[in-house]
Protein backbone atom coordinates (compact mmCIF):
# COMPACT_ATOMS: atom_id res chain seq x y z
CA UNK A 1 0.00 0.00 0.00
CA UNK A 2 1.44 3.10 -0.93
CA UNK A 3 0.39 6.85 0.39
CA UNK A 4 0.29 9.65 -1.32
CA UNK A 5 2.72 12.69 -0.61
CA UNK A 6 0.80 15.83 0.44
CA UNK A 7 -0.09 18.18 -1.93
CA UNK A 8 2.64 21.04 -1.94
CA UNK A 9 1.60 24.50 -0.27
CA UNK A 10 1.30 27.08 -3.51
CA UNK A 11 4.15 29.44 -3.80
CA UNK A 12 3.28 33.17 -4.11
CA UNK A 13 3.26 34.39 -7.52
CA UNK A 14 4.06 37.89 -8.31
CA UNK A 15 1.47 39.86 -9.95
CA UNK A 16 1.95 40.63 -13.91
CA UNK A 17 2.72 43.81 -14.86
CA UNK A 18 3.11 45.70 -18.13
CA UNK A 19 6.39 45.05 -20.27
CA UNK A 20 6.66 48.26 -21.84
CA UNK A 21 9.09 51.02 -19.08
CA UNK A 22 8.72 53.77 -21.15
CA UNK A 23 5.74 54.79 -19.39
CA UNK A 24 7.44 54.11 -16.12
CA UNK A 25 10.64 56.11 -17.06
CA UNK A 26 8.72 59.50 -18.34
CA UNK A 27 6.92 59.06 -15.12
CA UNK A 28 9.85 58.92 -12.96
CA UNK A 29 11.32 61.94 -14.82
CA UNK A 30 8.39 64.10 -14.55
CA UNK A 31 8.29 63.09 -10.81
CA UNK A 32 12.04 63.97 -10.57
CA UNK A 33 11.73 67.39 -12.42
CA UNK A 34 8.04 67.94 -9.74
CA UNK A 35 10.34 67.49 -6.80
CA UNK A 36 13.04 70.55 -7.71
CA UNK A 37 9.73 72.33 -7.71
CA UNK A 38 8.71 70.94 -3.87
CA UNK A 39 11.73 71.71 -2.74
CA UNK A 40 12.34 75.10 -3.43
CA UNK A 41 8.57 75.83 -2.77
CA UNK A 42 8.87 73.59 0.61
CA UNK A 43 5.73 71.51 -0.65
CA UNK A 44 6.24 68.20 0.45
CA UNK A 45 4.36 64.76 -1.39
CA UNK A 46 2.13 63.04 0.54
CA UNK A 47 1.81 63.83 3.72
CA UNK A 48 -1.94 65.23 3.74
CA UNK A 49 -3.64 63.29 6.48
CA UNK A 50 -0.62 61.50 7.52
CA UNK A 51 0.17 60.80 11.29
CA UNK A 52 3.56 61.17 11.27
CA UNK A 53 6.09 62.45 8.77
CA UNK A 54 9.83 60.70 8.87
CA UNK A 55 12.64 62.01 6.41
CA UNK A 56 15.49 60.40 4.91
CA UNK A 57 17.94 62.67 2.78
CA UNK A 58 20.51 63.66 5.23
CA UNK A 59 23.01 60.87 4.76
CA UNK A 60 23.29 61.50 1.15
CA UNK A 61 23.39 65.25 1.63
CA UNK A 62 27.53 65.93 1.21
CA UNK A 63 27.43 63.25 -1.38
CA UNK A 64 25.12 64.54 -3.55
CA UNK A 65 25.94 68.24 -3.24
CA UNK A 66 29.63 67.07 -4.03
CA UNK A 67 28.53 64.98 -6.94
CA UNK A 68 26.29 68.21 -8.27
CA UNK A 69 29.63 70.90 -7.91
CA UNK A 70 31.53 68.17 -10.04
CA UNK A 71 28.89 68.55 -12.63
CA UNK A 72 28.25 72.29 -12.72
CA UNK A 73 32.66 72.26 -12.94
CA UNK A 74 32.44 70.29 -15.89
CA UNK A 75 29.76 72.24 -17.47
CA UNK A 76 31.65 75.39 -17.09
CA UNK A 77 34.77 73.47 -18.18
CA UNK A 78 32.72 72.01 -21.49
CA UNK A 79 31.54 75.18 -22.14
CA UNK A 80 34.54 77.03 -22.58
CA UNK A 81 36.09 74.24 -24.44
CA UNK A 82 33.70 73.90 -27.25
CA UNK A 83 33.21 77.63 -27.44
CA UNK A 84 34.19 78.00 -31.16
CA UNK A 85 31.81 74.85 -32.02
CA UNK A 86 28.46 76.39 -31.81
CA UNK A 87 26.62 73.14 -32.49
CA UNK A 88 28.40 71.37 -30.17
CA UNK A 89 28.55 73.61 -27.17
CA UNK A 90 24.98 74.19 -27.40
CA UNK A 91 24.30 70.61 -27.25
CA UNK A 92 26.88 69.39 -24.43
CA UNK A 93 25.73 72.57 -22.33
CA UNK A 94 21.59 71.44 -22.51
CA UNK A 95 22.96 67.92 -21.52
CA UNK A 96 24.91 69.06 -18.91
CA UNK A 97 22.70 71.37 -17.68
CA UNK A 98 20.25 68.47 -17.32
CA UNK A 99 22.27 66.14 -15.68
CA UNK A 100 22.64 69.42 -12.90
CA UNK A 101 19.15 69.25 -12.56
CA UNK A 102 18.56 65.62 -12.66
CA UNK A 103 20.86 64.54 -9.66
CA UNK A 104 19.66 67.66 -7.82
CA UNK A 105 16.06 65.97 -8.08
CA UNK A 106 17.27 62.92 -7.15
CA UNK A 107 18.10 64.60 -3.75
CA UNK A 108 15.12 66.82 -3.77
CA UNK A 109 12.63 63.98 -4.67
CA UNK A 110 14.20 62.35 -0.85
CA UNK A 111 13.80 65.19 0.52
CA UNK A 112 10.43 65.84 -0.33
CA UNK A 113 8.93 62.13 -0.55
CA UNK A 114 9.57 61.27 3.43
CA UNK A 115 8.27 58.22 4.68
CA UNK A 116 4.30 58.94 6.24
CA UNK A 117 2.53 56.56 8.82
CA UNK A 118 -1.21 57.30 8.54
CA UNK A 119 -3.65 55.29 10.57
CA UNK A 120 -2.26 51.85 10.37
CA UNK A 121 -0.74 51.91 7.05
CA UNK A 122 3.20 52.74 6.79
CA UNK A 123 4.38 54.43 3.32
CA UNK A 124 7.69 53.57 2.67
CA UNK A 125 9.41 55.15 -0.03
CA UNK A 126 13.05 56.49 -1.80
CA UNK A 127 13.96 58.79 -4.05
CA UNK A 128 11.15 59.23 -6.78
CA UNK A 129 11.26 54.95 -7.55
CA UNK A 130 9.60 53.79 -4.56
CA UNK A 131 6.75 53.77 -3.29
CA UNK A 132 5.21 50.79 -0.87
CA UNK A 133 1.95 51.01 1.08
CA UNK A 134 2.64 48.15 3.73
CA UNK A 135 -0.58 47.51 6.52
CA UNK A 136 1.02 47.57 10.00
CA UNK A 137 -0.25 43.93 10.25
CA UNK A 138 1.79 42.34 7.67
CA UNK A 139 5.46 43.30 9.60
CA UNK A 140 5.97 40.48 11.82
CA UNK A 141 9.32 42.23 13.56
CA UNK A 142 10.91 45.89 13.55
CA UNK A 143 14.30 46.41 14.92
CA UNK A 144 16.64 49.36 14.71
CA UNK A 145 19.92 48.49 13.04
CA UNK A 146 22.63 50.19 11.40
CA UNK A 147 24.16 48.64 8.25
CA UNK A 148 26.96 50.16 5.43
CA UNK A 149 26.98 46.71 3.08
CA UNK A 150 24.12 45.08 1.54
CA UNK A 151 24.04 41.42 -0.22
CA UNK A 152 21.28 41.61 -3.05
CA UNK A 153 18.94 38.33 -2.15
CA UNK A 154 15.90 37.20 -2.99
CA UNK A 155 13.12 38.15 -1.17
CA UNK A 156 14.81 40.82 0.61
CA UNK A 157 14.37 44.96 -0.38
CA UNK A 158 16.96 47.59 0.37
CA UNK A 159 16.56 50.96 0.09
CA UNK A 160 19.81 52.64 1.77
CA UNK A 161 20.39 56.41 1.84
CA UNK A 162 24.18 57.46 1.68
CA UNK A 163 24.96 53.92 1.26
CA UNK A 164 23.22 52.96 5.46
CA UNK A 165 20.09 51.59 6.46
CA UNK A 166 18.70 51.80 10.10
CA UNK A 167 15.66 49.79 10.20
CA UNK A 168 15.35 46.01 9.26
CA UNK A 169 11.10 44.78 9.02
CA UNK A 170 10.13 41.37 8.50
CA UNK A 171 6.77 40.66 6.79
CA UNK A 172 4.46 37.75 7.59
CA UNK A 173 3.74 37.41 4.11
CA UNK A 174 5.64 38.69 0.94
CA UNK A 175 4.46 42.10 -0.84
CA UNK A 176 5.07 43.37 -4.12
CA UNK A 177 8.18 45.93 -4.90
CA UNK A 178 8.29 46.55 -8.18
CA UNK A 179 11.36 46.93 -9.72
CA UNK A 180 12.69 50.46 -11.63
CA UNK A 181 11.64 49.29 -14.68
CA UNK A 182 8.19 48.26 -13.30
CA UNK A 183 8.93 44.34 -12.83
CA UNK A 184 6.55 42.39 -9.88
CA UNK A 185 9.50 41.77 -7.14
CA UNK A 186 8.00 39.81 -4.36
CA UNK A 187 9.93 40.71 -0.71
CA UNK A 188 9.80 39.62 2.91
CA UNK A 189 11.98 41.76 4.39
CA UNK A 190 12.78 45.46 3.57
CA UNK A 191 15.55 47.57 5.11
CA UNK A 192 15.25 50.99 5.32
CA UNK A 193 16.69 54.35 6.41
CA UNK A 194 14.93 57.71 8.27
CA UNK A 195 16.31 60.79 10.00
CA UNK A 196 15.26 59.97 12.94
CA UNK A 197 15.15 55.79 12.96
CA UNK A 198 14.16 55.64 16.92
CA UNK A 199 11.35 58.30 16.48
CA UNK A 200 9.78 55.87 13.51
CA UNK A 201 10.67 52.74 15.36
CA UNK A 202 8.85 54.23 18.18
CA UNK A 203 5.90 55.46 16.19
CA UNK A 204 5.37 51.94 14.29
CA UNK A 205 5.75 49.99 17.45
CA UNK A 206 2.79 52.15 19.30
CA UNK A 207 1.38 51.92 15.62
CA UNK A 208 0.85 47.83 15.94
CA UNK A 209 0.42 47.93 19.67
CA UNK A 210 -2.73 50.31 19.90
CA UNK A 211 -5.55 48.04 19.08
CA UNK A 212 -7.54 49.46 16.09
CA UNK A 213 -11.17 51.07 16.18
CA UNK A 214 -13.96 48.74 17.34
CA UNK A 215 -16.73 48.22 14.93
CA UNK A 216 -19.68 50.57 15.39
CA UNK A 217 -22.33 48.69 18.05
CA UNK A 218 -25.78 50.52 18.66
CA UNK A 219 -25.86 52.15 22.18
CA UNK A 220 -29.07 51.00 24.48
CA UNK A 221 -30.11 54.38 25.78
CA UNK A 222 -32.34 53.83 29.04
CA UNK A 223 -35.67 55.55 28.27
CA UNK A 224 -37.93 56.49 31.48
CA UNK A 225 -40.66 54.23 32.56
CA UNK A 226 -43.99 55.37 32.12
CA UNK A 227 -47.45 54.71 34.07
CA UNK A 228 -45.39 53.31 36.79
CA UNK A 229 -45.73 54.41 40.76
CA UNK A 230 -42.75 54.20 42.70
CA UNK A 231 -42.76 52.29 45.85
CA UNK A 232 -42.26 53.74 48.83
CA UNK A 233 -38.95 52.73 50.92
CA UNK A 234 -37.07 53.60 53.82
CA UNK A 235 -36.02 57.15 53.19
CA UNK A 236 -38.72 57.99 50.87
CA UNK A 237 -41.96 59.62 51.38
CA UNK A 238 -44.81 57.83 50.25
Amino acid sequence: MTSTPPAAQPQPTAPKRASSPVPRLLAHERRIMESLIRWVTRRPHGTDGADAVFTHGREQAAMMYGLTFACVVETVALSYLLAGWPVLHTVFLVIDVYTVLFVLGLHAASLTRPHTLAGRVLRIRQAANVDIHLPLDQIASIRRETRFTHEKRDGELNLPIGSQTSLTLELNEPVDAPTFLGAARLVTLIRLDADDSKALHDAITRARTTPGPAPETSLLVEQPCKNVTPRSGPGREG
